[in-house]
């Protein structure tokens, strides 16, 4: 019996059995099997399968904590100066030698279309369950579309055009009609439909509970769409995009409960003890502190030999390694360099490595089962994006109050006074360049480095970014592997040999 197992299937786990197969028990039901359309019976079977959805947030694969092979390493923050483990394959992502048979790339992929699966499974049976509250069951819906745009948001970002899937897939043949990649465009159109359903719905205007979403983050989600098209897509559309981007990043703005950002310390953003309290909190995957399956081990993993601020675990390794380049990006007197990194003494470390995240606390304990939730959204995001596309639409003092929010709560000079200093004059000549520096230093490590890079240049200005860059502050990994052809990673092998056609490669793979 031929079968073939159709890769992209992730989206429909679907196995192709070949029409020669004749035999009867082929046919037969398991009489004790649940299909889908018979587990929709109640809305709490409805809030299971939306959480299910959050679930497949918090995979490495996904968009978790231990997603940063694909976004911080990526960039010029961060990377991995083991070139030989693996087989070589963590090494390609910061070594801009990524090839399209990597394991770890196609995990991602597989990962994020699972997520759209849970999301078009919800939407596709929600119809069928009776709800005594219809506002509770368009609070699902809502929560549904705005998880599927928030992962076809990722997707579009990092592959270019990818195949757009909107219903439950139930058979090979379906699967196999949706083997094509869809024009960025489009991808694009289906994300803002989505996001537009879920701020127009019962959702909350902050997350209730922690870890759920709100109509916050589906404006400064879609605000960042429309930002990122004005910056990346047909430039005939830009102002109306820049427009857009500027009323939804406003109406996310204008939902924060506090007064100006410096009522809120930046530490108190990334204290555990604080985290269901903290109001410049907008969305985050939630860890329970102490629990071995849902808590949180980065604290742990990024601590370096010798070192215990972050954490109880005895750390035997460098812990996560930061660029020279990064350290240098510091301005002198940041306190969120102290704060977020350090300097291994320990002789065979002698580097520095992230201390961002910490759970030095009993409830952790020695295994380093740390509470740090991961934080996906946050207002000083919004309102540094509020810098940014203000700035791009010719409105500089705008622009520059939203940035000296942000300064100012780090206890930095104001903008204005800063460029009276010459390094930073120097460094930051103009302004969409200083945003784009506050941006680095002040959301460091949180994996919106790489997705910033991509808005503020286009394919030759980034080559010719990274090409200015020291090599000796990127140890072991090439500069000057650096082309054009990575502003987007190689579709995954499995996914293009379906189709070469129709699942083309991207330029240069």
């Amino acid at each position: 019996m031929n079968k073939k197992f159709v890769a992209i299937a992730c989206l429909a786990a679907v196995v192709a059995i070949s029409p020669s197969c004749k035999k009867d028990f082929l046919n037969e039901s398991d009489p004790n099997a649940i299909t889908v359309d018979a587990s929709y019976k109640s809305p709490n079977d409805v809030l299971l399968a939306v959480n299910g959805i959050y679930q497949s947030l918090r995979s490495g694969n996904n968009v978790g904590e231990g997603s940063d092979l694909w976004t911080d390493q990526r960039s010029d923050d961060t990377g991995t100066q083991d070139n030989q483990s693996n087989a070589g394959e963590p090494f390609q992502f910061g070594n801009f030698s990524i090839l399209p048979s990597n394991t770890y790339l196609k995990s991602h992929w597989s990962s994020l279309y699972t997520t759209i699966s849970r999301a078009n499974v919800v939407l596709s049976h929600i119809d069928q369950v009776t709800f005594p509250d219809n506002s509770l069951k368009l609070r699902y819906a809502a929560e549904a579309k705005f998880l599927r745009a928030f992962i076809y948001f990722d997707l579009v970002r990092t592959w270019g055009d990818v195949p757009l899937v909107t219903e439950q897939l139930t058979s090979a043949g379906q699967v196999a009609t949706k083997t094509y990649r869809e024009k960025q465009a489009v991808v694009y159109q289906q994300i803002v439909a989505d996001l537009t359903d879920a701020i127009n719905s019962p959702l909350p205007n902050l997350q209730a509970p922690t870890g759920r979403t709100s109509k916050a983050a589906a404006n400064f989600l879609l605000g960042q769409v429309y930002l990122t098209m004005a910056t990346t897509q047909d430039q005939a559309s830009r102002a109306t995009n820049l427009a857009n981007a500027k009323t939804y990043l406003m109406a996310a703005y204008n939902m924060h409960t506090f007064g100006n950002l410096n009522t809120v310390p930046y530490t108190d953003v990334f204290n555990v003890g604080k985290k269901t309290t903290c109001p410049e909190l907008i969305f985050q995957i939630v860890n329970i502190q102490g629990d071995q399956t849902y808590s949180s081990s980065i604290a742990a993993n990024f601590q370096a030999k010798g070192e215990t601020i972050n954490s109880r675990v005895v750390s035997s390794g460098a812990g996560y390694n930061v660029t020279h380049d990064l350290i240098n990006e510091y301005e002198t007197g940041d306190p969120r360099k102290d704060f977020s990194v350090k300097f291994a003494n320990d002789p065979t470390i002698q580097d520095w490595f992230v201390t961002k995240f910490r759970d030095n606390s009993d409830g952790a304990g020695a295994f380093g089962w740390g509470g740090n939730d991961w934080i996906l959204m946050r207002f000083a995001d919004v309102i540094l994006s509020l810098a940014e596309v203000n700035n791009y639409l010719g409105d500089q003092a705008t622009a520059t109050s939203f940035l000296d929010q942000v300064r100012t709560r780090a206890g930095m000079p104001t903008y204005a006074v800063s460029m009276t200093n010459s390094d930073y004059a120097t460094k930051y000549p103009t302004l969409k360049l200083a945003i784009l520096h506050e941006r680095r230093v002040e959301l460091a490590f949180e994996h919106h480095r790489w997705f910033d890079l991509l808005r503020t240049f286009n394919d030759a200005e980034l080559v010719a970014y990274f090409k200015a860059k020291k090599q000796s502050d990127f140890g072991l990994a090439s500069l000057a592997n650096f082309t054009t052809k990575d502003r987007y990673f190689p579709i995954p092998f499995d996914e293009y040999k379906l189709d070469p056609v129709k699942m083309y490669q991207n330029p240069g793979y």
